[in-house]
Order: structure tokens, then C-alpha cells, then sequence
């Protein structure tokens, strides 16, 4: 997926990062870690940040959304900094990330810029690593980056760091973005224990007959977290799509739509229901 969004630049690249949807997702239960074991299909949409990145001296990051982090707090400096020490060099680069994912969203934002700045550095500083290797690098650097690897829908399982590439045929969603935020880490321990599934079942998907629903354990804590959150998902269900589902942790909701003239109308139809200050985005699968 990275190859067809990665577009060389004087002696760097400039790479386009997709901000991604989870189709399914559930808990198989906690691990000695702590972090669960789950499955999940995720699929990414055309709707990208972007990093321009040119060889320097030093390795530095910058952004253009002023209070974003911008050492290695940020994935996408912490996924360099893990790309340098795999490979053994001091190679530097200095790095410019634009946002437009939103953050605390579910969208996977962060993960897909670090897989993006990992794919491109690989390339600008020679490194050679395989997509084994690659995917082995990110896994450290956060559980679900190895999924931006893995192509434009992928199934991942352990913590997610295992991704394998899936097939999904072409799908236009809608996402919307309310004013609050969720966190990852709060959602996860929102959880009811028991509500875990106990691994007997792993279900497949096939779209879009779907014949497994859309599904998100975390769906029932994100809503009790914050109610505002339900309300999104409530006027989706209003606007007739094939499906409305809430994406990773949230707080990011999204509908499944026939084809794009379909996600337009939901879109407009959702506009007049929802909040002014919901961020509403029609957009496709990648490919």
C-alpha cells in the first residue's frame, strides 16, 4: 500500500499515512503483559496525514498542529529512533508531519504516521529491511503499526502486532468525529471482564454480504465513557446505512454505505441531524 503513496521528493519522500476503520474487533482476554489478546479487521480509508522527510544531520520532527508532541513521545520519532538502532546507523532526517486524522478518534492516526515514516526511512537511508523485518520493528513500536504494513485491510491478532494481509472488496463509509475524545487505555479498562469472548469462535467476514455483523467489543465502554458518543451512533442509525459501528476506541463512529453516492446523502442527512461541531468525512477503502 505504501509504495503506491510514497512519492520521492529532491533526496528524500513525501508519504501519505491513512487513517484506518476496524470492521471487527474482539477481546479474547488479558495477558500476563497486560494488554489483551485480541482479533480485528481493520481496513484503511482515504483520509491521510502526510510526512515530508529529507536527509539531515540530526533526526528531528516537526508538525503543523501547534501542543502535538514532537519528540519521541511522538510515534512517528519513536518509530525512527527504533528504525536507526535495528539497522545500526546514526542516520538523521528531518521530518514535517501534517495532521489531518483526527486524534483520540479510533483512526489510528499515529500508528499509520510511524508505519509511513518506517516504510520511507527504510527506503531514504537504505536500510533493506524486509516486510518481516519491517513489521518486526513497528510491532515494537506500537501494537498496531504492523497492520499499516500489511496492506490496505489486514487481520491482526495477538495484541495486534501480528498482521496478515486480508481480503476485503471495496466499501464507502462515512466517519464522524465528535468534539470529545476517548482514551485508548480508558476504553480498554471500561471493559466488563466477562464480557470477553473465550476464543472458541474465529470468525470470518465476507463483504458486503457480511455474514458476521459489524462488531466492537469496546463499543458498550466507549458508550458508557461518554454518552455523546451513543448520541453519533444513534443519528447514523437514522440515516438508513448498511451498518453504523463504533472505529477502534473511539470516539470516531462509522457508517457503511451502498456505493458513494449513498455516502453523500448519509453525509448531508447526517449533517442536518448531528452537531455543527461533529467532523463528518465520506470516504472509500484504500487499495
Amino acid at each position: 500500500m505504501f509504495a503506491s503513496l510514497c512519492t520521492p521528493a529532491c533526496a528524500g519522500f513525501v508519504i501519505a499515512a491513512p487513517a484506518k476503520v476496524n470492521l471487527y474487533l474482539e477481546l479474547l482476554g488479558k495477558r500476563p503483559d497486560g494488554y489483551h489478546d485480541l482479533e480485528t479487521l481493520i481496513v484503511c480509508v482515504n483520509l491521510f496525514d502526510t510526512l515530508e522527510i529529507q536527509p539531515a544531520r540530526e533526526l528531528s520532527l516537526g508538525c503543523n498542529l501547534p501542543g502535538m508532541p514532537t519528540d519521541a513521545k511522538n510515534l512517528v520519532l519513536k518509530a525512527a529512533i527504533a528504525l536507526r538502532a535495528a539497522a545500526g546507523i546514526g542516520a538523521g532526517a528531518t521530518i514535517y508531519l501534517t495532521k489531518r486524522i483526527p486524534h483520540e478518534a479510533g483512526l489510528g492516526g499515529g500508528s499509520s504516521d510511524a508505519a509511513a515514516a518506517l516504510f520511507a526511512l527504510n527506503r531514504m537511508w537504505k536500510i533493506g529491511l524486509n516486510d518481516t523485518e519491517l513489521k518486526a520493528v513497528a510491532g515494537a513500536v506500537g501494537s498496531d503499526v504492523p497492520s499499516y504494513l500489511a496492506g490496505a485491510a489486514s487481520w491482526c491478532t495477538g495484541r495486534g502486532e501480528i498482521a496478515e494481509p486480508a481480503e476485503v472488496p471495496p466499501l464507502h463509509l462515512v466517519i464522524v468525529k465528535p468534539a470529545v475524545g476517548l482514551s485508548t487505555a480508558e476504553v480498554y479498562q471500561s471493559v466488563r471482564a466477562g464480557s470477553v469472548s473465550d476464543g472458541a469462535s474465529n470468525p470470518t467476514l465476507t463483504l458486503p454480504a457480511l455474514t458476521k455483523p459489524l462488531f466492537n467489543r469496546l463499543q458498550a465502554a466507549a458508550f458508557a465513557l461518554q454518552p455523546l458518543v451513543e448520541r453519533v451512533y444513534d443519528r447514523f442509525r437514522e440515516c438508513d446505512p448498511l451498518g453504523v459501528l463504533l472505529s477502534g476506541s473511539g470516539s470516531s463512529v462509522f457508517a457503511v454505505a451502498r456505493d458513494a453516492a449513498d455516502a453523500k446523502r448519509i453525509a448531508r442527512q447526517y449533517a442536518a441531524l448531528g452537531d455543527p461541531t461533529d467532523r463528518v468525512y465520506a470516504v472509500r477503502t484504500c487499495r
